[in-house]
């Protein structure tokens, strides 16, 4: 008897010292190599569900811009609180390959203001209501100092490292102004929601000469502003990730519905993926949801064509396939690179399929930079069959409209830089175009106002061999997959 009652008490010591060290250091079982089961009985997901956050965090190894632009309840804080803390502690998992410190260092967190900054990234870092049952881990936490005017809420966090230093974090609030971000020399700023881009700017100066890195979680709740552009607008060395519900395995569909139906129907983009809300600017103000398909492969007997448009800055390039009997357009590859001569965008263009026409932008027929050749002719002299594309602008943005709003043009889902742009693709305040990152939206109009026109079956017997690939892979192009 005696012994049974012994064993039950150490059982029950030991299962309070776990709860214990899950309670104090849930840092340590964020992102583990399996699924586990917190002291709450809540599956924690191995890291394998949460692949763009991963993506995410070892970024920092390559970019010094960052942004992590996500949907409602996906992680976006906790991801960002989940690196401040490797930084500040020098605790780096064992899959770590992101940007790393070997040293104590000195961090900002921001956010809009204190009363947000206290009820999010401070619940998140140090717990609710008692210090310590956050992802800080307990034992690593030195002192924390009171945020003046704000009840509640810590300013400061001093942090050991594992190498005998002291990491500090500082709480900064957009509130305060551009002015309370300058001066200092820091080796991590996470910006926490959406900053004003000149307060963004003053981040980027605080962390150069310590080789650092910024970033910001955010959800883009107030659409294309300047926050928003500086990062979706095509620019290879800013790293971007776009999360949504359907990105992790948290949120199941019983929950997002009950989610979903609270949220009005314009918002829902912003809320459910992370879209930014374009309001009355946009130009193409379908859903993705509607015009986004799976790749599929396309049958032989559907005519395909490309539309180019061309430009030493970017030159885009975007294919589509007809379902003459239902009268469906399908976008089905692109292709999207800078500052590269023709005849390596043409040899890229053929390997989707030399037989494949083309119709191209109207201002090829111009003069090149180098030569004084005309563009179209240095394409066409790599051996691409082009025709000059109708560049009504007005005219086409009607065409290519009324077929997305009637179901008429879809679009595989893995044409991401195609995404970009539609995303973005609006009107100023007087009601023009912006002609910003619109490559890629030129060829569309091109593919629909005069791509069908010219496009064409693939040839019974050629010996093209990017289309003997494709018959020899089982119809599978070796470029798009698909």
């Amino acid at each position: 008897m005696t012994e049974t009652r012994e064993s039950k008490e150490v059982l029950l010591q030991l299962l309070e010292e776990r709860n214990n060290r899950r309670k104090y250091n849930k840092f340590a079982y964020l992102f583990p190599d399996k699924d586990d089961v917190d002291e709450r009985g809540v599956t924690i997901y191995n890291k394998l569900h949460y692949k763009k956050h991963i993506e995410f965090l070892q970024a920092g190894k390559h970019y010094v811009e960052r942004a992590f632009i996500a949907a409602n309840r996906v992680g976006k804080t906790l991801t960002g609180i989940y690196e401040v803390i490797c930084h500040a502690t020098g605790k780096y998992p064992e899959w770590w390959d992101g940007k790393r410190f070997n040293r104590p260092v000195t961090i900002w967190v921001a956010g809009d203001r204190g009363e947000t900054v206290r009820d999010s990234i401070q619940r998140t870092l140090i717990g609710e209501t008692e210090i310590g049952t956050g992802i800080l881990p307990k034992d690593d936490i030195i002192k924390i100092s009171a945020l003046p005017g704000i009840p509640g809420a810590y300013g400061q966090y001093f942090i050991k490292h594992v190498s005998g230093g002291q990491s500090t974090i500082v709480i900064k609030t957009y509130q305060s102004g551009k002015n309370a971000f300058e001066g200092a020399a820091v080796d991590i700023i996470m910006l926490d929601e959406e900053c004003p881009l000149d307060i963004y700017v003053e981040c980027q100066m605080r962390v150069i000469s310590t080789k650092g890195t910024v970033y910001l979680t955010f959800t883009p709740d107030s659409g294309l502003t300047d926050t928003v552009l500086h990062f979706l607008n095509g620019d290879a060395q800013k790293y971007v990730v776009m999360v949504g519900w359907d990105d992790v395995p948290h949120l199941d569909p019983t929950l997002k519905q009950q989610l979903l139906e609270t949220i009005p129907p314009h918002l829902r983009d912003v809320k459910t993926k992370g879209i930014p809300y374009l309001g009355a600017g946009a130009i193409y103000n379908v859903p993705e949801t509607d015009i986004l398909v799976s790749p599929f492969q396309i049958p032989d007997h559907w005519p395909r064509v490309y539309a180019l448009d061309v430009g030493w800055n970017r030159t885009a390039a975007l294919w589509g396939a007809w379902n003459r009997e239902q009268d469906i357009m399908y976008l089905y590859d692109e292709y999207y690179r800078a500052q590269a001569e023709p005849p390596i965008h043409a040899e890229a263009i053929k390997r989707r399929g030399n037989w494949i026409r083309g119709v191209i932008d109207p201002a090829s027929r111009g003069r090149s930079q180098n030569d004084g050749l005309r563009l179209i002719d240095l394409y066409m002299d790599q051996g691409l069959s082009l025709y000059i594309a109708d560049n009504a602008v007005e005219a086409g943005i009607y065409d290519v409209w009324t077929r997305l709003s009637t179901g008429r043009l879809k679009v595989f889902r893995t044409l991401q830089n195609w995404l970009k742009e539609y995303r973005i693709y609006r009107r100023d305040d007087k009601g023009k175009v912006v002609k910003k990152d619109d490559h890629l939206m030129d060829c569309l109009r091109y593919l629909v106002r005069s791509g069908m026109q010219v496009s064409d079956t693939m040839p019974v017997d050629d010996d093209d061999p990017a289309t003997y690939n494709r018959r020899q892979s089982g119809g599978n192009l070796s470029i798009t997959g698909y």
